[in-house]
């Protein structure tokens, strides 16, 4: 399957009729084959190289790419592998934990505006202001801890919070930074078998948090803040990628896909030379032959 093909099936422009349960964790395509996917994957890295290079080089647009997941779905590991050939120089990473106390005393997108990336360079969001409709919807009483006025604490919140995100996004698209969201769906099953191997594999018990239990007893509750979010905040010019997750190997070509197509789309090239830079680079190059 053809990189864009492969990405538009999972990409969401209009979550109007998203149902969340529509899509299996499971899922791998038309893929059966971990080995020939790798092979694709190592493909869409050497190209993601290649258009990263031309999109430092032209300093014009600025990606930014934002993962959100359950605990264990793979968010670091599909970062790690699908950015493994991105120059460093070039990408710019932030992982949100709790907001600071500094942090609780600005508007919930404050942090997150300080972390958007530099023209010429991907972002990398490690979950984001996302989290403000996703954790504090699920755990309301976070809300207390935010210092918002008590009187602007309606039911309303929620669809206020998707439409300031909406705009937020639009401003951003209008001043030259691509978004691109990628929801990580993992299935209950799924994350219940990661979970054990972090108990029981050694390397792996420094990943486990007797919190992600906790909050698997939230399990519905998160679908739905999920469900949601990406009806609410899917749009043309900041789309979600509802990527199966179960198989990780499947979810890095995924997102890799996604990647590609983004930069492809921007018509990258390295900037031309004009006449007058031409002749400092003869010159250049004469003093160094003497």
């Amino acid at each position: 399957m053809k990189t864009a093909k492969l990405a538009k099936s999972y990409r969401i422009d209009d979550g109007k009729h998203f149902r969340v349960n529509d899509v299996d964790p499971a899922d791998t395509g038309p893929w059966r084959s971990e080995e020939a996917a790798g092979k694709k994957l190592q493909e869409d890295i050497a190209r993601m190289a290649d258009l990263q290079a031309k999109l430092y080089a032209q300093d014009r647009w600025s990606l930014l790419l934002i993962f959100q997941a359950m605990d264990a779905a793979g968010k670091d590991g599909t970062i790690k592998h699908v950015m493994s050939g991105v120059n460093p120089e070039g990408c710019q990473v932030h992982s949100f934990k709790a907001p600071s106390e500094a942090e609780l005393h600005h508007d919930f997108l404050w942090r997150a505006t300080n972390q958007l990336p530099d023209r010429g360079r991907i972002g990398i969001f490690n979950r984001s202001y996302y989290e403000e409709v996703l954790v504090v919807r699920v755990h309301p009483k976070v809300l207390e801890s935010q210092m918002i006025p008590p009187a602007l604490v309606t039911k309303d919140i929620w669809e206020e919070r998707f439409e300031d995100i909406r705009c937020f996004e639009r401003h951003m698209a209008r001043n030259g930074t691509v978004i691109r969201k990628f929801f990580l769906h993992l299935s209950k099953k799924e994350q219940k078998k990661r979970f054990l191997a972090r108990l029981e594999e050694p390397k792996k018990n420094w990943k486990f948090s007797a919190d992600d239990i906790r909050e698997r007893e939230y399990w519905d509750d998160y679908q739905k803040a999920y469900e949601e979010m990406i009806r609410n905040t899917s749009t043309k010019h900041a789309p979600w990628y509802v990527v199966p997750a179960d198989n990780k190997w499947f979810t890095h070509l995924v997102v890799a896909a996604a990647i590609v197509e983004t930069l492809e789309e921007l018509g990258l090239s390295y900037p031309k030379i004009d006449a007058q830079k031409r002749k400092e680079l003869q010159a250049a190059r004469k003093l160094l032959l003497k």
